[in-house]
């Protein structure tokens, strides 16, 4: 998890897109066999998921300090 904090919403993107073409992949390339490993489409959605939340928090906390710093001051 911290490994999602240090990097740049810039990489965070990246990765989004290489891991949802690995999860297209897995999901169309191997459509007739049986032998494949099921955990592996689990842990690319996880991996994916975790990515976006970690984006959503970043855009959540933005915009929550901009909200603080135009508020009006009470005096």
């Amino acid at each position: 998890m911290t490994e999602l904090t240090a990097r740049s919403s810039e990489d965070l993107q990246k990765d989004i897109a290489e891991k949802r073409e690995a999860l297209r992949a897995f999901r169309f390339g191997g459509s007739g066999s049986r032998a494949r490993n099921v955990r592996e489409g689990r842990n690319l959605r996880r991996d994916i998921a975790r990515m976006l939340t970690e984006l959503r928090t970043r855009v959540l906390s933005s915009s929550k300090k901009e909200k603080i710093a135009s508020a009006p001051k009470k005096m």
